[in-house]
């Protein structure tokens, strides 16, 4: 790709950048790689491990309800089909694996942010994006992202809500065992009430929306199919930030402390730092293994665009 990812970046953004809530436009939605038959090509490459496929309930609508499924043997343009009709979410994860191009294009992404954002150095190899291609009116439940995020909209419209990153919105104990692998990112505190200290943005074709980190946020397609793009990204900054709240989560799960505080410099950063490496090198940190219960295969001649199947688990 040769013209530029942000044609016109803000100056003010370079100042905002990972400290507020930003609202950035980007020429992706323009670009090859995200058309239909691209996305239909790329559906068809990735493997089983790259990939999920979503529904939720349409009446009971909760994060309780959400299903996963399959491809099967179907085609790309058949899964698009299904999304287009139906009520389902796709979500392409490590799509470079499957065509190196989204690789060159993840990479410029990057390399014009750090262009326009000083003192901003992401590290390149911890990098990722992912494709995600939803149905009408699906909606994704409350949770919270580790990695720094943004959120590129490719076509169609989505009402973003985002949350203050500190609680009640975010309870520390609970990022604290997401970060140490024993809850899910979903699995955090809501309340209807959140909402009401929700910033709402309404995101368009070649809008990206960036956020500070952890912030919890939900997402609601419109009444339209979305092709959108998140992306994740490490520096030290957000090393140490990870690395100080792994540490405190063995502080108070380990050993019962309370009200820890966050160091950004000295002696507390450099001790949550040698422990958090420490537990982690020594092998004693024991991920929850994610369990996915498959009981549903994308059928576009179904009229939610899928049908049940015999359930199964797959592992990751």
């Amino acid at each position: 790709m040769t013209d530029k990812v942000f044609p016109n970046w803000q100056p003010k953004n370079s100042e905002l950048f990972s400290k507020h809530l930003i609202s950035e436009q980007h020429s992706l939605h323009k670009h090859e790689l995200f058309s239909d038959e691209a996305l239909a090509r790329l559906i068809e490459k990735t493997p089983r491990s790259n990939y999920h496929v979503n529904t939720h309930d349409l009446k009971h609508i909760h994060k309780s309800t959400w299903r996963d499924g399959e491809f099967g043997n179907l085609s790309g343009e058949q899964v698009l089909q299904a999304v287009k009709d139906g009520h389902i979410w796709i979500n392409i994860q490590r799509p470079w694996e499957a065509d190196s191009a989204y690789g060159d294009i993840l990479a410029q992404m990057f390399d014009e942010i750090e262009e326009n954002v000083p003192d901003f150095t992401t590290i390149k190899d911890k990098n990722k994006m992912t494709i995600l291609i939803s149905s009408p009116k699906i909606k994704v439940f409350y949770h919270c992202d580790i990695p720094g995020q943004a959120l590129w909209q490719i076509r169609g419209r989505k009402r973003v809500y985002i949350y203050p990153n500190s609680a009640p919105f975010l309870q520390d104990s609970e990022m604290e065992k997401i970060i140490l692998g024993r809850i899910d990112e979903h699995d955090i505190s809501y309340q209807d009430w959140f909402d009401e200290h929700a910033a709402i943005m309404d995101l368009e074709p070649g809008t990206m929306a960036h956020w500070p980190i952890n912030g919890p946020h939900r997402i609601e397609n419109l009444d339209v199919v979305n092709v959108s793009l998140t992306t994740e990204h490490w520096n030290a900054e957000l090393r140490n930030h990870y690395a100080v709240n792994y540490a405190n989560g063995l502080l108070r799960n380990s050993f019962g402390m309370q009200n820890l505080s966050k160091p950004t410099s000295g002696l507390g950063l450099y001790a949550r730092l040698a422990l958090a490496g420490f537990h982690k090198i020594s092998g004693l940190r024991k991920l929850k293994k994610m369990d996915y219960k498959v009981d549903f295969r994308v059928d576009p001649e179904e009229k939610l665009g899928f049908k049940d199947i015999s359930a199964y688990t797959m592992a990751k």
